[in-house]
């Protein structure tokens, strides 16, 4: 049963993430002033890269590649594809002309506002629940997520209704993503069996295999994106304000 609703909602939110990424790229596309080619091509070269990405993650998953290294000779491909995909998902949106255009568009009620999706790291404690999740992983992660979710729900909503204190919840809920994710690495490989497995022995964790894999691999990178973006719209407008 446990394992029909961790597919399901993985599922789901794989689809519904990147289908938010791609409506979000289409409207600041043309809200940038792009020509309608450009606006169209954005979203197919956010729709495609995503779906394909996705799946890749899915199977790699599948087929156990993303376990933390038994020994120190073996890469760590899950950090590797968690670290690469932030990275590249990052240079295609400050390295580029479109994707500086397109960013240049968005507010921070969008960068940090799309963190409110982060709640759906509450699965880790219906996993829990059902014994398929130990709970020295779940109960920081799962709650993280969740408080990560809100503080960015709050932020985006300060900025939408300009409140002064905008910019501060902003950076609180930069903070908190980020230090949910440092806590949830920690905790997922040191519970996951591995060279650095030292909890939940006697249940590992199963945050590495398909479906869950998708969190790391897929999930991880897209939310890590949005705050690097975030924090460089934050810097941007420090100077700018400085300046004047």
């Amino acid at each position: 049963m446990i394992d029909i609703i961790l597919d399901i909602y993985v599922r789901t939110f794989v689809v519904l993430l990147s289908a938010t990424a791609t409506a979000l790229v289409a409207r600041y596309a043309a809200k940038a002033g792009l020509t309608r080619s450009r606006v169209i091509g954005s979203a197919l070269f956010t729709a495609f890269p995503l779906g394909l990405w996705s799946a890749a993650a899915a199977q790699i998953a599948a087929t156990g590649a993303l376990a933390p290294p038994a020994t120190v000779a073996d890469p760590p491909y899950v950090l590797m594809i968690l670290a690469g995909g932030a990275l590249s998902l990052f240079a295609l949106a400050r390295l580029t002309a479109t994707g500086r255009a397109i960013i240049g568009a968005m507010g921070q009620e969008v960068l940090i506002g799309f963190q409110a999706f982060r709640v759906i790291g509450g699965l880790f404690l219906i996993g829990w629940a059902f014994g398929a999740i130990p709970w020295q992983f779940a109960l920081p992660a799962g709650l993280g997520d969740i408080w990560a979710g809100i503080a960015a729900y709050q932020a985006m909503r300060a900025v939408n209704l300009g409140h002064p204190d905008a910019r501060a919840k902003v950076i609180r809920a930069n903070v908190i993503g980020l230090a949910d994710f440092g806590l949830a690495v920690a905790m997922g490989v040191t519970t996951s069996d591995g060279l650095f497995h030292l909890f939940a022995k006697d249940a590992p964790n199963i945050i590495n295999d398909y479906p869950l894999g998708l969190f790391p691999a897929f999930f991880v990178p897209l939310f890590i994106t949005l705050h690097l973006l975030s924090i460089g719209k934050l810097r941007a407008a420090r100077r700018e304000a400085l300046a004047a």
